[in-house]
């Protein structure tokens, strides 16, 4: 369904942002929701939620990441 009709953003769309570790800012920076009227914001929150719940934030990541190279155990990949 449609979530966000000012940008016509579904249901969908934000779900998959979500899963994708977007926290709900990127979400209004990249596709627009919320941003304009502001009528679908408690919706897009709500798909965004229930996405998001259980894993771990991108900010979470960042900073196990930051803990493994102080600890000089982050092993990058060669490019």
């Amino acid at each position: 369904m449609i979530v966000c009709v000012c940008h016509r953003v579904s249901d969908q769309t934000i779900a998959r942002a979500a899963r994708s570790g977007m926290a709900f800012d990127d979400i209004q920076l990249e596709l627009g929701v919320a941003t304009q009227c502001g009528k679908c914001e408690s919706c897009a929150r709500s798909v965004w939620s229930e996405c998001r719940s259980g894993q771990p934030t991108a900010h979470l990541k960042i900073d196990e990441l930051r803990q493994q190279l102080a600890r000089g155990t982050l092993q990058l990949a060669p490019v």
